[in-house]
């Protein structure tokens, strides 16, 4: 069990099995315990960011584009779900990692039996893998409409990435932190002159926020809808947010773990809202510019970057749109490399060198990128993309259960355990969750 000998109301280093998660940057950075609230706000403003990343990464684009361009405006109602549903379960895995002092993949490996373990380690396993395949094909593209880089050369060369990891984690976990937020700013300012350019309707935008329930009746639809709900609720990211909350030294009280609680899980709403903004924005230009215009069948991040500038008349349109996708494609492999990381060492305490973990799974995304291109061409690579967004999908249960079940168990949470009608929140929507992709793997079985 999750260590029930010591109750959460108790300081976690004080446990003779405590093993602090990324040991390399646990507590690493000051939190005041005076002053005005900003400068503690600030202290704590950073891991919410980085977890965003995950919510706006090139998976996250060719789902929104395929669901703007093929339904219009409808699926925005999915994407604004799928946020609330992220800003629940991202609460939940701070509030996890602060309490208990273990990340999520610790305290499965304290709870759950080796094989058990071993089966929640491959599934998590496989939807990283399926993240960084979304990285591979997204940062190979934007090189390719960029500075005109084969795809497969592309592919290639995103196995560099991992060394800019390293470069800046070794110069401090802050930075690390300052160059995503710096990349989310390039990605947010493109889509707002974007959206200022294609200038959709305010009332059809509105409308699309509005649940229809088309999207359960049509299996094509649904599909897409997964899709973005895998997409946008990344299972791989609750084990990195249980963890880099950790590399705040808030204090070992309970009064102090309350604080930190609060205002990690305000860093994260924030940021949150931010790749809802983003996420909303790709799928109203698809939306405004392909389907308003009789362009329906607009899948691809290439045709989209092609139409995009002659359809909005802008020059700059789509070179705007390539500088973010290659800001989000940048910007993924850093969450995925530091998940990938705390899975391995929390589920199996096994540990190897970053620059190996991360070529090991880049190596693993890049094999199937170079294989479809060269059987099916550069239209295969869009599939594969957003396919591995439903994979994303269909891996969340595996994350989400074991979650709300510890989160919920006051012997393990002690005063930390969430309230009643939260877990009874959290559980519907694991519930939603699982039974949509039950529906659509019995909808593709049977088709």
């Amino acid at each position: 069990m999750l260590d029930p000998v010591r109750p959460a109301s108790k300081p976690p280093e004080q446990d003779d099995a405590f093993r602090p998660s990324l040991p390399e940057v646990y507590a690493s950075v000051h939190v005041p315990t005076g002053g005005r609230w900003i400068r503690r706000f600030l202290a704590f403003a950073g891991p919410g960011y980085m977890i965003s990343v995950g919510y706006m990464d090139p998976g996250n684009w060719a789902t929104d584009i395929t669901g703007g361009s093929r339904f219009g405006y409808t699926l925005l109602t999915v994407i604004l779900l799928s946020n609330l549903m992220a800003i629940l379960l991202q609460a939940l895995a701070v509030r996890l990692g602060v309490a208990t002092g273990r990340d999520l993949a610790q305290a499965c490996r304290d709870h759950y039996s080796k094989p058990v373990n071993f089966a929640l380690w491959l599934a998590c396993e496989a939807a990283i893998v399926a993240c960084d395949l979304a990285e591979v094909i997204g940062t190979a593209i934007a090189l390719q409409l960029l500075f005109g880089i084969p795809l497969i050369a592309g592919a290639l060369l995103t196995a560099l990435d991992a060394f800019l990891l390293l470069l800046l984690i070794n110069k401090g976990f802050r930075l690390l932190e300052a160059f995503v937020i710096a990349l989310l700013v390039v990605i947010a300012s493109c889509f707002a002159l974007q959206i200022a350019a294609a200038a959709p309707p305010l009332a059809d935008v509105l409308r699309g926020f509005v649940p229809s329930p088309r999207i359960v009746a049509d299996r094509e639809m649904l599909y897409v809808a997964i899709g973005i709900l895998g997409a946008t609720v990344m299972p791989h990211n609750l084990y990195l947010h249980s963890s880099i909350v950790q590399t705040r030294a808030y204090g070992k009280s309970v009064r102090a773990r309350r604080a930190a609680i609060r205002w990690a899980t305000l860093d994260s709403t924030i940021a949150l809202t931010l790749a809802l903004f983003i996420n909303a924005a790709i799928l109203i230009v698809a939306a405004a510019v392909f389907h308003a215009s009789g362009h329906d069948e607009v899948a691809e991040i290439g045709d989209a970057f092609h139409l995009l500038s002659p359809l909005l008349g802008l020059g700059v349109a789509s070179t705007l749109f390539a500088v973010a996708l290659l800001a989000s494609g940048l910007n993924s492999t850093v969450t995925a490399t530091l998940a990938g990381q705390i899975v391995m060492e929390g589920f199996l305490r096994l540990r190897i060198p970053n620059w190996a973990r991360r070529l090991i799974t880049r190596a693993i995304a890049i094999v199937p990128v170079i294989v479809v291109t060269a059987i099916y061409g550069e239209k295969g690579t869009g599939q594969l993309l957003v396919l591995s967004q439903v994979i994303l999908s269909m891996q969340l249960p595996f994350a989400v259960i074991p979650l709300v079940r510890f989160v919920s168990d006051r012997r393990k949470m002690g005063v930390f355990a969430v309230s009643r009608w939260t877990s009874g929140l959290a559980w519907l929507v694991a519930g939603v969750i699982v039974v949509l992709n039950v529906k659509l793997l019995a909808d593709t079985l049977l088709s």
